[in-house]
Formats: C-alpha cells, sequence, structure tokens
C-alpha cells in the first residue's frame, strides 16, 4: 500500500473511482454533499463538484465515474437516469437522458467514447461525443440480453470490454455474479461465473468493480473474501490469482493509473487505497 486517501466523513458511500490516463488525477463518486471529489497523484483533495438536487449540472445518486482522455469527467446519475458530464473544474457540459432505464457503470476508451451499461434495460452502450462544445454524436446499443449488468471496463490496448452481470438468487442468498469478456467487435470471448471460480477457488466469490491491466488481464474486486483477484486473460479463464488479500474491508471500485498503481476504493472505510505495481 502505497497511498491511503479519504477515510471516514470525507466520502460517504463511495461508488465509482477513475483514474485520468493524462494527469494521474482520481476522481471519485460517493453520496455526500458534493458527490465528486477530485484527488491530484499526492493525495491532495483539489476539487469538489457535483451537489446533491435538481439544477442541471446536479447529481442525484451516483453509481459510477471515469475520466476521459480529454480531461472530462462522465458520471452515471442513478437519481434521474441520466449520464452527465462535466470538466475538471466541475462545469456540466453535457447530460444525457434519453433511452436509459438504469444507467449503472461505466468506463471511457482510449478515444474518449465511453462504454456504459443500464443495469434495468441488461444492455451496454457506447457514447460518443464532443464533450468540449456539449455534442452528443451518438448513443449507440451495442450489447443487449446481459442479466442486471453494472461494473465495466475497456481494455486500453485491444479494446475488449469486460462486464458484470448480477444474477439472481435461486433460494436464500444474495444471488451471484459472473464476468463476460468481448472483443472490440462485441463477440462473446471468455466468461466465468461464481460457479466456475468455485471450482478453482474454495470460497464463493461476489465480483463488484472490474479493470484490466496493462498485458489484457482482467483484474476483480471481491466483497466475499476482501480481495482484488486477477483472473487471467480471457483465453486463460478459469485462472485465479489474488493480488492483494488484506486490508481491504468492503472494495466496491478499481482502476489503474498512467504508472500501472492500483487504485481500489474501499467502500467498508470509505477510502481510497492506492497500491504500487
Amino acid at each position: 500500500l502505497r497511498l491511503c486517501l479519504g477515510g471516514w466523513g470525507s466520502l460517504v458511500n463511495p461508488t465509482g473511482v477513475a483514474a485520468c490516463p493524462e494527469s494521474g488525477r482520481l476522481a471519485v463518486a460517493h453520496d455526500g454533499k458534493k458527490r465528486i471529489h477530485v484527488f491530484g497523484p499526492s493525495g491532495v483533495c483539489l476539487r469538489r463538484f457535483g451537489e446533491r438536487g435538481d439544477a442541471g449540472n446536479d447529481i442525484k445518486y451516483p453509481l459510477d465515474v471515469t475520466v476521459t482522455s480529454d480531461g472530462h469527467v462522465v458520471v452515471t446519475d442513478g437519481g434521474d437516469c441520466s449520464v452527465k458530464a462535466f470538466d475538471f473544474e466541475g462545469r456540466g457540459v453535457l447530460a444525457v437522458r434519453e433511452g436509459f432505464c438504469l444507467p449503472w457503470g461505466l468506463d471511457a476508451t482510449p478515444k474518449s467514447e465511453v462504454i456504459l451499461t443500464d443495469s434495468e434495460a441488461g444492455a451496454l452502450y457506447r457514447l460518443a461525443a464532443d464533450f468540449r462544445r456539449g455534442e452528443l454524436k451518438k448513443c449507440q446499443m451495442i450489447r443487449s440480453r446481459l442479466v442486471s449488468p453494472r461494473a465495466v471496463a475497456v481494455c486500453q490496448t485491444s479494446g475488449a470490454v469486460v462486464v458484470i452481470e448480477h444474477l439472481k438468487a435461486r433460494g436464500p442468498g444474495k444471488g451471484s455474479t459472473r464476468v463476460k469478456v468481448f472483443s472490440a467487435e462485441m463477440d462473446l470471448i471468455g466468461q466465468m461465473d461464481s460457479f466456475g471460480l468455485n471450482l478453482v477457488f474454495p470460497s464463493r466469490i461476489h465480483a463488484t468493480a472490474v479493470a484490466f491491466d496493462k498485458e489484457g488481464r482482467v483484474i476483480v474486486t471481491d466483497v466475499c473474501s476482501q480481495a482484488v483477484i486477477c483472473l487471467g486473460k480471457p483465453e486463460e479463464f478459469p485462472a485465479f490469482n489474488p493480488l492483494i488479500s488484506h486490508g481491504l474491508s468492503y472494495p466496491v471500485g478499481l482502476t489503474y493509473t498512467a504508472d500501472d498503481s492500483l487504485v481500489v476504493l474501499d467502500s467498508g472505510d470509505h477510502s481510497i487505497k492506492v497500491y504500487s505495481s
């Protein structure tokens, strides 16, 4: 562990974290008075924005956040089922409300497009916009018939997309999760559910967040074992390699910085934990 940011009081029920590819700044979504906090690489909070409310720049309930390569913070707002984009000063530049049932997870591509899940519609969307001008270019459904998709990540080298589906429980229990990986052309290239993971790992896994490392391996957070786990490349499934197995209480967010540090958002103690590669 190299750095721990936040802690009790400053981040209320945090839901998402993202790193700016250019500047190394971290954006965190949470349920406090100002919903987005931006931290510098040293851990100093540089800015807070996104008030709770009904105005255009307000955020009712942020579910996830990403940062585009051109320096815009994009948030899914479960409160009014929208996707909202801001510059790093906190000025709202675009809000997309059309057609979403419950937009949830999102991640940016190297071209500053955004891939996002709609958990209620069971769909995956690609959103392209000129954020500087505040113009939406297209919002296209690229995959349907998913089961409650939530967290999503884009591989910055291959363009592959990984999604975590939340499956309904059969009988008592929380239900289970399934990790699906699609190629850049949206062909299914690998999947692993909790049952498959149980074959290679003795305890139950409930994946909450997902990322690709720079080698294209799939990394997930698991709230059951309070760990971060590498599942390997999609063609290697099922692989199992715990990367962080202690010091976490309820990991819900995951991202890599440009210097390959691993950032974990821990909702259990309301903190951001940065690990050297």
